[in-house]
């Protein structure tokens, strides 16, 4: 265990060593969050609430989306498909460590970094500017935060299912920009499930990605309130053990389809 946890030090460390580089990421959140503040404010006109949701309920639902995106984000799709690219991935693979594993621990010290230096700070910034509300409840933040570590884990094991198919498919580039389109539009991050046509909720409910963005949005913003909150977190939690079955057999047999190109 001593070893991943010196991968997630290595890589926090490392993502320190950048941290300028998220300086102008702060920026263009706060841009984004911006554009969609005055979207739906248009949108909302004179009604007070929308779905339930308040305008400014609304508006902390798309900072916190946002902001705590950039805490479950990661590329680790994109470096497994490299890694096995150039070969790396052999190398990689008789290390005495579990490689998935090892990318996961990556994946957890570069989301600390973002949670500690872009989504804290940025969301101070948002909040002096746009209409935010801050829940005085205890119990909200800590749901919260038990909520976007299983986003984490969901949106994480995607990243994994998606970088494994790099061993199936050898040119994995098209997958993994589909993946984050499917991701962003499904996840609650652009629009709020509870938006979307009812057959398409019901459709949704189906599928893992409102357990990365739309349900920790949801806990943050109170829209999930008393039973609703822990049936929000046992749909994170069946996500997060069911996912882990393609991981496992897709693992098996990509290890023995495994081809070098490179290196």
């Amino acid at each position: 265990m001593s070893m991943y946890w010196e991968m997630i030090r290595i890589r926090f460390l490392m993502m320190l060593a950048y941290r300028t580089n998220y300086y102008s990421g702060i920026l263009i959140y706060s841009i984004n969050i911006g554009a969609y503040y005055f979207l739906w404010s248009a949108i909302y006109g004179n009604q007070s609430e929308i779905q339930g949701l308040s305008v400014i309920q609304m508006t902390t639902y798309v900072a916190i989306a946002w902001m705590a995106r950039a805490f479950y984000f990661n590329n680790i799709d994109r470096e497994i498909a490299a890694e096995i690219q150039d070969g790396k991935v052999a190398i990689e693979m008789i290390r005495p460590y579990s490689y998935l594993g090892m990318k996961t621990m990556q994946a957890l010290g570069e989301g600390v970094f973002r949670l500690l230096f872009f989504s804290v700070p940025g969301m101070i910034i948002v909040a002096l500017i746009f209409p935010i509300t801050f829940s005085a409840n205890l119990m909200t933040w800590l749901f919260f935060f038990v909520s976007i570590l299983f986003s984490f884990i969901v949106n994480t094991q995607i990243n994994l299912l998606t970088g494994i198919m790099t061993f199936f498919f050898f040119n994995n580039a098209g997958l993994i920009r589909a993946k984050r389109v499917v991701i962003d539009l499904f996840s609650g991050l652009l629009l709020p499930i509870s938006f979307y046509p009812l057959w398409a909720q019901d459709l949704m409910q189906f599928l893992p990605f409102q357990a990365i963005s739309y349900v920790p949005s949801m806990i943050f913003t109170e829209g999930f309130i008393g039973n609703e909150i822990y049936q929000a977190l046992f749909l994170q939690l069946v996500w997060a053990v069911l996912l882990l079955i393609p991981i496992k057999l897709l693992w098996i047999l990509a290890k023995k389809q495994l081809i070098v190109q490179g290196g």
